[in-house]
């Protein structure tokens, strides 16, 4: 893509005297018209000189402005049908807006659709000399990187085989390996990096964090708040097509979760609150956990600012994919988290004490029974195993038709994001330990920041920092 794209029918004025900025966006909106039925849209071809409209109005993005620095790391978070993708493709060129102008200094390389410009017919090896040479590459270029291209994907021996023969999986670790070698100033992924298994996802984090570290600049749009706030500079929150706030990660995401996890009616009193009050008083005095952008207590009346944040019950987060196994001897029939004063909750606070509980029907005798729970993250990683065996607990025999209630008392020392829970029973059938059942994410539960400190990675450790002062000879502070 050539430098300083304008994509808009007339351009603004300021845009010009934006020299540092890798992207600016002016008054941008997109609208579409949505037709109840197909004929409506043929009467418009005919009718249309006469003044007569068919059809409503849909407004995907609605005057939306912002500049990113080069270098920089911009998130956009928003839900489903925020207009997040709208905007990307608009930036990326693949997209023309209805009003506004849209600048962009550098070339770009889009991580949108993936693998929709191969070719199915193609081998693998035809299809990275066919799309590079669409994202500008020369023959020469491509061949040169062929081997690095080749390494990245790691398909094997599919590199030769034709693309229509590839899972997803594989036709995406083939297109984000051309992306990754495309020379770029400015890099735009849409959701790229939660897709392909845990080690390439690793990879592909690796990579985008190596863009930014030779001074690149990334738009990414994602679901997942602890990336946009271990990543970006600033984030942006998308809601219905409005920008409705502009700023720091942290404080962004929480407000994109108390919007979120809220029930609806206070979500739209959120929402009106910041389109009133506008969107710097809202980052500054309004923040979803009760606390300012500088950590003191605001006097918000409508996120409760003079509280901390507690668990509660989201009857809208939806029901899990769930995997179950074993060999039938018992039944696991009923489950639940529940916080400290026993209330069902799915909605937790980091570093809150809570109890994971099920509930286990023996259909025959077990013998040696073990009891166990696993918490995971939402790429598969194993955060905490817990059984009785591994707490030296003992059940040597357990009669059929008895039921047991088994209770886990943890306390949720884990960063915010989303977890879920596994649980089993297992004991000795014919001499080898078996699962009598086994239930895989059995159940989604999200966590909350508890105030508007943060950390990265998975653990929450508590951490209080101190810096003092040393004086005299270093001899007198010895560390060890």
């Amino acid at each position: 893509m050539s430098n300083d794209l304008v994509l808009a029918p007339q351009q603004d004025a300021t845009l010009d005297r934006v020299l540092d900025m890798a992207v600016s966006v002016r008054n941008l909106s997109k609208v579409y018209r949505i037709y109840d039925r197909p004929q409506e849209r043929l009467k418009l071809m005919f009718l249309a000189r006469f003044g007569r409209t068919y059809g409503r109005e849909f407004w995907a993005l609605r005057d939306v402005s912002f500049d990113l620095k080069k270098g920089n790391c911009l998130g956009i978070i928003g839900r489903n049908g925020s207009g997040k993708s709208t905007l990307l493709q608009i930036v990326a060129g693949t997209l023309r807006p209805s009003a506004g102008a849209v600048r962009v200094n550098g070339r770009v390389a889009a991580l949108l659709e993936l693998g929709s410009g191969f070719n199915p017919c193609f081998t693998g090896r035809e299809n990275v000399f066919l799309n590079g040479a669409v994202l500008g590459l020369s023959h020469k270029a491509i061949k040169e990187g062929f081997e690095e291209i080749a390494a990245f994907a790691d398909i094997g021996q599919f590199l030769d085989q034709p693309v229509k023969l590839y899972s997803n999986g594989m036709i995406f670790r083939l297109a984000f390996a051309v992306q990754v070698f495309v020379p770029k100033e400015v890099l735009i992924v849409d959701e790229a990096l939660a897709v392909g298994d845990e080690a390439f996802q690793r990879k592909c984090m690796a990579a985008l964090e190596k863009f930014l570290d030779a001074g690149g600049t990334v738009l990414l749009v994602t679901h997942d708040t602890q990336k946009v706030i271990r990543l970006c500079n600033r984030c942006l929150l998308l809601h219905q097509g409005e920008l409705l706030a502009d700023g720091e990660s942290k404080p962004v995401t929480d407000l994109y979760q108390k919007i979120t996890f809220s029930d609806p009616a206070k979500s739209a009193k959120i929402v009106a609150e910041l389109r009133k009050c506008g969107l710097d008083y809202a980052l500054n005095h309004f923040q979803p956990n009760g606390y300012g952008r500088n950590g003191t207590s605001s006097n918000d009346s409508f996120v409760h600012s003079k509280s901390l944040p507690s668990a509660f019950f989201d009857p809208r987060i939806p029901k899990t994919s769930e995997v179950t196994y074993g060999n039938g001897d018992a039944e696991i029939i009923d489950y639940g988290m529940h916080d400290a004063d026993g209330r069902h909750v799915n909605i937790l606070v980091v570093g809150e004490p809570y109890t994971w509980t099920y509930v286990v029907r023996f259909h025959r005798d077990a013998y040696d029974v073990n009891f166990g729970m696993m918490i995971k993250t939402i790429d598969g990683l194993e955060v905490v195993g817990i059984s009785s065996q591994l707490q030296r607990l003992s059940f040597d025999f357990i009669k059929a038709a008895t039921i047991r209630k088994v209770s886990f008392a943890i306390r949720l020392n884990v960063t915010p994001e989303t977890y879920f829970l596994n649980s089993g029973v297992d004991g000795i059938v014919n001499g080898e330990r078996t699962f009598l059942q086994r239930r895989v994410d059995i159940c989604m539960v999200r966590v909350l920041a508890k105030d508007s400190k943060s950390l990265s990675g998975i653990a929450f450790v508590e951490p209080e920092i101190s810096v003092e002062e040393l004086e005299g000879p270093l001899e007198q502070h010895p560390m060890r």
